[in-house]
């Protein structure tokens, strides 16, 4: 069964990344590879899709993506700090032009005072430098926080990649 709406978003990433002749790269923690299965359900997507890093475990951030135990210890997996080193990790680790990057947390459990279930921070990055992150805090059940996470990614490739590039 498709979902419409993520169908049509990722159909306009697509569309906007081949405007660019660009490829995205995804660095997933909470949607543990939605982005990328919604974005491959695109035919001819593997021209502006370049791959997945699927790194649910802090240990899988430190290994595959480069992210540092001092920004894990410090900020915790769901920051803006963790999003931002797992978009550079992303771009290092890949020949897209552009990636992006979330974590959070999808509920039921797992959510503090300071980042209650529903908190996901997602960040996206240009390999010319240009970086945009935001926190958001979702409502709903697990499978809805995961669907918003993925549906304001998209956005955010999107609004990012439709920018001019930076000179």
């Amino acid at each position: 069964m498709i979902d419409q709406e993520l169908f049509e978003l990722a159909a306009a990433v697509g569309r906007v990344l081949g405007q660019r002749g660009d490829t995205l790269a995804s660095a997933e923690s909470c949607t543990g590879g939605w982005i990328g299965q919604v974005v491959t359900m695109i035919p001819g997507s593997s021209s502006w899709y370049d791959r997945g890093f699927i790194t649910y475990s802090n240990a899988s951030k430190r290994a595959v993506l480069d992210v540092r135990d001092e920004t894990l210890e410090r900020h915790g997996a769901v920051s803006e700090p963790t999003v931002l080193e797992m978009v550079e990790g992303a771009l290092r680790h890949s020949d897209a032009g552009m990636a992006v990057a979330v974590s959070g947390v999808a509920g039921p459990g797992g959510g503090s005072a300071e980042k209650p279930v529903g908190t996901v921070c997602l960040a996206w990055g240009l390999r010319d430098g240009t970086r945009a992150v935001l926190t958001c805090r979702f409502a709903g059940d697990r499978d809805a926080v995961r669907r918003q996470t993925v549906i304001r990614a998209l956005e955010g490739v999107t609004d990012l990649a439709g920018r001019p590039a930076v000179a």
